[in-house]
């Protein structure tokens, strides 16, 4: 159950159509740090956030962006829930904000007319004014406010406009009580609502009127379902009036959408005015290049190349890793010159320190590619993107709304799949969620990096503005996206058919990116990134630096060399600097064949030599192999367990070169010849890019679908697809490259 608001306190829920500018609106008011949207759906999850004003300290709900309170999924019945107080651990809020588009007024009210009927004390924020303006649009704010009764502040989110007079008018509604509710249906629905409350009475007390108005409305019986659970009695009885309705003229569910724009055309007479002739927006001039098929699509590619370019530079991202490998090493030194040798200080240097640290060099380059995400989504780009693959996606029988959740997961999966309850189609809704995994998310980002950085030659191409490597990072993403469109496809051909659902999507007006903004996503997956870094792969570096450690037998490992070590250590007192020299070399080389012996013999190097069958096809040896096993739970350990199995062996000098210069260098066992080379990078990269190595989104996707069937099959898909691809990607090249 909900929970009563403490009287000092005032909790208002932020309410509005996608596109409105309510998340920017909410990170205005609240200062908090919040991903702000640019298309439909972007606010999956309700956010809080709070402020001060004048010593009333302020709650805010930040609600999922809808066009109705009508709940026909899970994610609009959040909305609902929240504002009715039905959410449980959540506060009932004591006022609603509505952020209402300027420019589109006449559709944003239909959503106001819903909110009226709660009761709840209700404020209107006027937004995106100058959007209106260029499209020669004028809204009379006084007028629309007598005719709403409701107080209108007229905002501009993105600039900071009008916060303050809202904070105020927030302020005044602490002591406002509840409202009557208005409803503008006809006499002979309300009563029938009337007389359903009655009915539900017997089976669901205290039901409130406005979801009775709803579960009459619903036709699709979610509500019928989910929520009320009356039987068969309640199941006729709600039949018989929406036939008795029918009969007298007000069909249902035609019926809300007369009514309530009937209101909204009464409301808004001599509110609205426009210019006779529609004026072309600078937004129309660039829709004609962005969203045609053929300038679009190579627009599209050109910034996503741009924006990997971006990636790579030495300019910023180089010089900056650089700065964090030479803090680790600096760390490593001070560890290695305090402690003795043995477990714990094996655990510090080759676990926490090569483990933590190979993964957090990659930040600068994560900031760099989430900066751009965040300035392409909060212009207004990403939705022409999502309008522009929507050609692709309807010839695969999925919509556009698909491809919106499918952005998201290039981010991380976990809210691509959360994304997808907006999809009211069951079947595009599962296809979606099945195929969001493919997407290559941040997680797949350090080991793209790390490879392309080590073995991709630095060649550019277009008179140096497109490097190879770029080239290489962008065919990974492509491969995900390629991926799931054949997998969705086939999907929908075999396990999951259906009819290809209609597309409609709104492209909203380009705009000046917030640059707080899109510091606060940079920042928000920054340290995400980290925080990550901090917790589950520092678990799994200690954990995998346990498995490749134990069981430890040093005697049996040394006995091969014991006569040998005596007899150099007793020349090495009477030798001269050549001959210490090549001593001291000698036994760096015979501690190397000991420590590789420890680590064949460990439980990591076990499990590595059981599998090596397996994945020497791939061109992996028993360590990747090892490194893919132990990066199951989360992929991005891969590179926290390649640093500390090929860092456990190597001398001094070794463990103080970066990641990618270490396995340059590393060795089958059998020939001696280097494990690491371009065939091998791809194919790995390829695994990674298909392969279904996330515990989280696994759970996800359970959740989600509430059955374990979809994530194991998820699992077993893509794991068998990831081993196939890298199969064929390097036996291919190494046709080309290494004959």
């Amino acid at each position: 159950m909900s929970v009563d608001a403490p009287a000092q306190t005032l909790t208002v829920a932020l309410v509005g159509n996608p596109n409105t500018g309510k998340s920017t609106l909410f990170n205005g008011l609240s200062g908090i740090r919040q991903k702000t949207g640019n298309y439909p759906g972007v606010t999956v999850e309700k956010k809080h956030g709070t402020f001060n004003h004048h010593g009333q300290k302020v709650n805010l709900i930040d609600l999922p962006g809808t066009y109705s309170l009508a709940p026909r999924s899970p994610d609009e019945m959040v909305t609902v829930d929240v504002l009715l107080g039905r959410q449980a651990n959540e506060i009932k809020p004591n006022a609603v904000l509505v952020i209402v588009d300027a420019s589109n007024v006449e559709r944003n009210l239909y959503i106001v007319s819903q909110v009226k009927e709660l009761g709840l004390p209700t404020i209107v924020a006027l937004n995106m004014g100058d959007i209106a303006a260029d499209r020669g649009i004028t809204v009379d704010a006084a007028k629309l406010q007598d005719r709403l009764g409701l107080p209108v502040v007229v905002t501009q989110a993105n600039r900071r406009g009008g916060l303050e007079q809202l904070r105020e008018t927030i302020i005044s509604l602490l002591e406002k009580p509840a409202t009557a509710a208005e409803s503008p249906f006809p006499a002979e629905f309300r009563e029938k609502v009337d007389q359903l409350q009655t009915q539900l009475g017997k089976v669901s007390p205290d039901t409130p009127r406005y979801l009775a108005e709803r579960l009459l409305l619903d036709t699709t019986g979610y509500l019928e379902k989910e929520m009320i659970g009356g039987g068969q009695d309640l199941h006729n009885w709600i039949v018989e009036a929406r036939q008795s309705l029918a009969q007298q003229g007000q069909p249902i569910p035609a019926i809300e959408a007369i009514s309530r724009y009937k209101w909204v055309q009464q409301v808004l007479e001599g509110v609205v005015t426009r210019e006779a002739n529609r004026r072309v927006t600078l937004s129309d001039r660039i829709d004609k290049v962005l969203t045609n098929r053929i300038a679009g699509t190579v627009f599209f590619v050109v910034i996503m190349t741009l924006m990997f370019q971006a990636v790579f530079s030495d300019l910023v991202a180089g010089n900056l890793m650089g700065g964090i490998e030479w803090i680790f090493e600096q760390v490593a030194g001070v560890v290695d010159a305090n402690l003795a040798d043995g477990a714990l200080k094996s655990l510090l240097i080759d676990g926490v320190i090569a483990g933590v640290g190979g993964v957090l060099v990659f930040l600068p380059q994560i900031c760099i590619l989430f900066f751009f995400i965040a300035i392409l989504e909060d212009c207004g780009y990403l939705a022409r993107a999502a309008y522009l693959m929507d050609r692709l996606f309807s010839k695969i029988g999925l919509s556009g709304k698909s491809f919106i959740p499918l952005l998201s997961s290039f981010a991380c999966a976990i809210p691509g799949i959360m994304a997808a309850r907006v999809i009211e189609n069951r079947r595009d809704r599962l296809i979606t969620i099945l195929v969001a995994p493919l997407m290559s998310c941040s997680a797949r980002m350090p080991v793209y990096i790390l490879l392309t950085a080590a073995f991709i030659p630095d060649e550019s191409y277009l008179f140096g503005l497109i490097s190879l490597q770029t080239l290489v990072m962008l065919s990974m993403y492509i491969l995900g996206i390629l991926a799931a469109v054949g997998v969705a496809f086939t999907l929908r051909k075999t396990i999951l058919p259906g009819e290809t659902p209609p597309f409609v999507m709104e492209l909203p007006s380009y705009k000046f990116p917030s640059i707080s903004g899109v510091l606060s996503v940079m920042v928000e997956k920054a340290w995400a990134f980290v925080r990550r870094a901090g917790t589950l792969i520092f678990a799994m570096t200690v954990i995998v630096w346990a498995l490749s450690y134990f069981p430890r037998d040093e005697k049996a490992a040394v006995a091969p060399f014991a006569d040998e070590v005596v007899q150099l250590n007793a020349d090495l007192e009477t030798a001269n600097t050549a001959e210490a020299n090549a001593i001291e070399e000698r036994l760096s080389e015979i501690q190397n064949e000991v420590d590789g012996e420890l680590l064949r013999h460990s439980f990591l190097g076990m499990a590595g030599h059981w599998i090596e069958p397996a994945v020497r096809p791939l061109g992996w040896d028993w360590r990747i192999g090892s490194a893919a096993i132990a990066s199951f739970p989360a992929r991005e350990v891969i590179i926290s367990t390649m640093g500390v199995l090929y860092n456990l062996g190597g001398d001094e000098d070794e463990e103080s070169q970066p990641l990618r210069e270490t396995i340059k260098s590393a060795k089958w066992a059998d020939t001696e010849e280097n494990v690491f080379n371009i065939p091998v990078a791809l194919s790995i990269m390829v695994f990674f890019a298909l392969c279904a190595q996330c515990a989280a989104t696994l759970a996800v996707i359970k959740r989600e679908t509430n059955s374990w069937r979809w994530p194991i099959f998820t699992f077993v898909y893509m794991t068998v697809l990831a081993y196939v691809g890298a199969l064929v990607t390097y036996q291919v090249s190494a046709l080309f490259l290494l004959n």
